[in-house]
C-alpha cells in the first residue's frame, strides 16, 4: 500500500450525537531492532544472516536479522531449527543495555511530538498525534519526521503505520516493512478489515484462529457476519474485541501511565503431549523468553504461574510466590517445573502451556496481578 497524507478528518460523531475530533494513532515499530542495532555496531555483521540470542545447539532466538528471515528464521524460533534453516546463521549473544540505550533516545524522539507515548516494548509504541505539541495537521507528516530523526539520531530504521485507532495503526505497521510506513484512512478502515486473514489480526493468536476457523471465521468479513452475542458465548471477554475490530471500531485509547502488572508467554502445540518430560522441555523456552523481557526491562518478580490448557480446551493454573524475588531464569524455570510436576499425571493431553511472572516491582502496591500477558 502506498504511502498517502492522511485527510485531515477533524470531525466524527459518537454514539450521542456529540461532535469529536478523529484519532490520529501512529504505531512505531524498528526494524529488526536487536539485530539491525548489533550490525550498525560491527559491520562484520551487515548483510549478513544473524541471530541475536540463543546459540547453535540450544535456547530461543530473540531476534532475526532480515537476511536471516529470506530463509524462515524469526524470534521466539528454537537455535536448533533455525540454524537447520539456515546453516550460515551467525549467533551474537543480546546487549540488553545497548538496547535500552538505544530505546531511550527514541522515547525522545517521541516526546518531542506528543506526550502520549505508549511504549509495548523497546522496539515499539504507540502515539496519539491528534493535537500535537508541533502543531502539525497532517499524521503522515509527523510519521516521516520521526522515522528521518530515528534514522538520524540511532542510524536504525523503523516503519510507521497511520490510523485513527490502535489495531488499524498497528497492521498498518506491517504493510510496508522494512524502512517504510502506510495509512489506513476512517473511509478505507473497514473494507481493509473484512479482506484481511483473521489469523493476521493483531490480537488473534494460532489457537484463537483456528478456533474461528472451526466456527466459519476466516476473513474479517466471516467476523463481522458473526452477532456479539455468539462471539461473546465462544471467545468470551474477547468477544467485544472482536465484534468491534471486525468493524474497524477500536476505541482505546493510548495510554501513557499503562502499567504492565505480569509478564508471560505460552504456546500451543502442534501435537497434545501427555508425556511429562517433553510437557517439562517446553518450558524452557518459555521462560527464556519471560526472562528476555525482564533483563530488557530490569524487572524481577515473586509470583510464577503455569497454565495449562487440555485437549478439549479446560485449562488449570498453579502459582507461587516466592519470598524475596525471582531473580534469575533458572528460578523461573525451576518453579515452573515444580508446578508442572503438580498436576501430573495430566487428566487429559496437554495442549497449550503458559509461564507468568508477576508482582512485578514495577507495580502499584495493593493491585492485582494481571495475568497470561503474552509477549
Amino acid at each position: 500500500m502506498p504511502v498517502h497524507q492522511m485527510p485531515d478528518y477533524r470531525l466524527e460523531t459518537d454514539g450521542m450525537g456529540r461532535v469529536q475530533p478523529v484519532r490520529k494513532i501512529i504505531h512505531v515499530d524498528m526494524d529488526a531492532f536487536y539485530a539491525s542495532v548489533e550490525q550498525r555496531d560491527n559491520p562484520e555483521l551487515r548483510g549478513l544472516p544473524l541471530a541475536v540470542g540463543g546459540s547453535a545447539a540450544r535456547g530461543v532466538v530473540a531476534a532475526a536479522s532480515y537476511e536471516a528471515r529470506v530463509f524462515g528464521v524469526h524470534s521466539a524460533m528454537p537455535s536448533v531449527t533455525a540454524k537447520r534453516k539456515c546453516p550460515e546463521l551467525i549467533f551474537v549473544p543480546p546487549r540488553f543495555d545497548v538496547y535500552k540505550a538505544v530505546s531511550q533516545q527514541i522515547r525522545e524522539i517521541f516526546a518531542e511530538y506528543t506526550p502520549l507515548i505508549e511504549p509495548l516494548s523497546l522496539d515499539e509504541a504507540y502515539l496519539d498525534v491528534t493535537e500535537n505539541l508541533k502543531g502539525m495537521e497532517i499524521a503522515t507528516d509527523i510519521a516521516l519526521e520521526i522515522r528521518a530523526k530515528i534514522k538520524q539520531v540511532t542510524g536504525l530504521n523503523a516503519s510507521a503505520g497511520i490510523s485513527y485507532n490502535k489495531f488499524l495503526a498497528k497492521m498498518a505497521s506491517n504493510l510496508n516493512k522494512p524502512n517504510g510506513q502506510a495509512v489506513i484512512t476512517p473511509k478505507n478502515g473497514p473494507g481493509f478489515v473484512e479482506a484481511l486473514p483473521v489469523k493476521k489480526f493483531h490480537g488473534v493468536g494460532p489457537a484463537t484462529a483456528e478456533r474461528m476457523k472451526r466456527h466459519g471465521i476466516e476473513t474479517g468479513l466471516d467476523l463481522k457476519a458473526k452477532s456479539l452475542a455468539f462471539l461473546q458465548q465462544n471467545f468470551g471477554k474477547s468477544g467485544p474485541y472482536f465484534y468491534g475490530i471486525a468493524r474497524g471500531v477500536d476505541e482505546r485509547r493510548v495510554r501513557s501511565d499503562r502499567i504492565r502488572k505480569s509478564v508471560g508467554a505460552e504456546d500451543t502445540f502442534v501435537e497434545d503431549i501427555d508425556d511429562f518430560d517433553l510437557a517439562k522441555a517446553e518450558l524452557r523456552p518459555l521462560a527464556e523468553k519471560v526472562w528476555r523481557y525482564c533483563e530488557a526491562h530490569d524487572i524481577t518478580g515473586k509470583t510464577v504461574t503455569v497454565k495449562i490448557k487440555y485437549s478439549d480446551f479446560s485449562q488449570a493454573t498453579r502459582s507461587r510466590t516466592v519470598s524475596g524475588s525471582v531473580s534469575d531464569i533458572d528460578m523461573v524455570l525451576e518453579n515452573a517445573e515444580t508446578l508442572l510436576a503438580s498436576v501430573f499425571p495430566f487428566k487429559r493431553p496437554v495442549r497449550l502451556l503458559g509461564i507468568t511472572l508477576s508482582s512485578l516491582n514495577t507495580e502499584v502496591s495493593g493491585q492485582e496481578p494481571q495475568l497470561a500477558l503474552g509477549l
